[in-house]
């Protein structure tokens, strides 16, 4: 009985760990994490110097949120527990948290291609389509691995097809090339909306500083002309309707005056009753044109102020500003994260065998050996 206690505290003891043991066992391989480093720091730098840096910007602005009733104190109230009353009280379907998926589109991506953009050295100006496809730069140590995959690819059929330049993609039908080049500007253009406050967050990243700030400008002006189109579309077609009627009301006023006039000009010394009553049912029906063109005319007036009334505003809280400095690779902290992963390595192959030897329990034979 006593031997018993005597193994399991003898195996208790083993099985704690000397932190002083380990770094001293450590401390007398230095020079095998010093070649480790070495060697791991040259790959690390000569992995991720050479990688393209990006740049990436952002604004934000405030839409105007019409069409809600009262009961400000409620919606206060459960937009600081996370909830958005305001597409509830609104009559208007489009509510702020559909932007992004606006932005998400094909359609509106491929609408951002035309763009006029110029890099920050004036080097090239071009449409983002050609600078997406032409002008993207790449890390030159990966070009055997593309390279082998083009061939590969090529065995199958399935070689990669150069998108057109001169004719405008179609965003219900894109080739396999354009689908990835519309999902790498998804992830370069994001939209993002508070749902407290309905402030929208528009984010571009780009290898550009100065054609990322394009871009986000170029988006946020796109997203207020698909807001304002949705917003004024049925004021809009009713002003539409109502200028057509007021078009065809100015012509028959003015083929009513001018058979009154002429039918004036020539019985002008016509003293019979029958002529006179023929002027008179002439005027009347002339009367009857101009009120119904001056009622019209203002039915097309209402129209267009009711446009103008739909119209949103949408206030810029900060606007794109052309980045300084990179924001990714983080090349210091990539470069540490190698090391760190290097010391983790080689302290695991010092101690592989203690590990083994914890992980596989000797056999009975090697006990007893």
């Amino acid at each position: 009985m006593k031997d018993d206690i005597q193994d399991k505290k003898k195996d208790s003891a083993d099985e704690v760990i000397d932190l002083r043991v380990v770094v001293r066992n450590l401390w007398r391989r230095k020079w095998l994490f010093v070649k480790v480093w070495i060697v791991t720091f040259v790959l690390a730098c000569a992995y991720i110097l050479p990688q393209p840096r990006t740049y990436n910007t952002s604004l934000t602005l405030a839409p105007e949120m019409g069409g809600q009733s009262a009961g400000g104190t409620l919606s206060s109230l459960a937009s600081s527990f996370g909830f958005d009353l305001g597409s509830v009280q609104s009559e208007d379907a489009f509510y702020p948290e559909l932007y992004p998926d606006v932005m998400a589109t094909n359609e509106f991506l491929v609408n951002l291609l035309n763009v006029r953009v110029k890099s920050m050295d004036g080097a090239i100006d071009t449409t983002y389509l050609n600078y997406m496809t032409k002008h993207q730069q790449q890390n030159p140590l990966g070009y055997p691995f593309r390279w082998c995959k083009r061939q590969i690819l090529s065995l199958f059929g399935e070689a990669p097809n150069p998108i057109a330049q001169n004719k405008p993609l179609d965003p219900r039908r894109l080739s396999k090339e354009e689908d990835a080049l519309i999902d790498k500007l998804r992830d370069n253009i994001t939209c993002d909306v508070d749902v407290k406050t309905s402030v929208i967050t528009i984010s571009v990243v780009d290898q550009d500083p100065l054609i990322c700030v394009t871009m986000a400008d170029s988006a946020r002006v796109r997203l207020q002309d698909f807001i304002t189109t949705y917003r004024t579309s049925k004021a809009r077609n009713d002003m539409d309707y109502y200028k057509q009627l007021a078009d065809s009301a100015r012509k028959e006023y003015e083929t009513a005056s001018h058979a009154y006039s002429d039918y004036c000009d020539r019985h002008q010394n016509a003293f019979l009753q029958a002529y006179v009553t023929e002027r008179d049912e002439l005027e009347n029906v002339m009367s009857t044109k101009l009120s119904t063109y001056n009622a019209m005319q203002a039915q097309y007036q209402a129209a267009k102020a009711k446009v103008q009334e739909r119209t949103p505003a949408f206030t810029i809280l900060q606007s794109a500003s052309v980045p300084v400095k990179a924001t990714s690779p983080k090349r210091m902290i990539f470069v540490a994260a190698m090391l760190f992963l290097a010391f983790i390595g080689t302290s695991v192959y010092i101690y592989k065998d203690s590990f083994k030897a914890q992980l596989i329990p000797p056999s009975d034979e090697e006990s007893v050996a």
